[in-house]
């Protein structure tokens, strides 16, 4: 479901993915449900493909907001907006113990919270996973590889799928 959601730059709050065309998608605001255009030229970013950084490696946002789901049991987080950085790396250390010092600011941390109680006051499923694996296609059956050759009869230039 994260790759539904977007965060717009230079509009506040998530979006939902109605609609895509060739110039512009639409997107329906999480927080008052209304339906706006986002041109090409914006800047738009799926929460799906956001990752916190840590000493080891990047951490995928979804796996940050489930354990901030787990620690406030589904509840919205109550640091709010004006805390100190004091605070927000306190809160992100008991979420994301190893998290990059160097690398993660507080504002970041703001941004975080923000966007989990923005989905928990939506509803959004963290749980679900996306689907990234394709179905096998009915040409090829239980494990056979289709392989991409000339046919005979084929005119030049076409490529038809045959089984070894």
């Amino acid at each position: 479901m994260l790759s539904k959601i977007l965060s717009v730059t230079g509009r506040p709050g998530l979006f939902k993915l109605i609609s895509t065309g060739k110039n512009l998608n639409i997107v329906e605001s999480l927080n008052d449900s209304k339906r706006i255009p986002v041109y090409a030229h914006e800047k738009v970013v799926a929460l799906s493909d956001v990752s916190m950084y840590t000493m080891d490696s990047d951490v995928p946002l979804r796996d940050v907001l489930k354990k901030i789901k787990e620690k406030e049991n589904g509840n919205r987080v109550t640091i709010g907006s004006k805390s100190s950085a004091k605070e927000l790396f306190a809160f992100l250390e008991e979420i994301l113990p190893d998290y990059n010092k160097e690398s993660v600011y507080a504002s970041d941390v703001k941004k975080l919270i923000s966007w989990y109680n923005i989905l928990m006051e939506s509803d959004i499923d963290l749980e679900e996973e996306e689907k990234t694996e394709e179905t096998p296609s009915e040409n090829s059956e239980a494990g056979e590889e289709a392989e991409e050759t000339p046919s005979e009869n084929s005119e030049a230039g076409e490529i038809t799928k045959q089984k070894d």
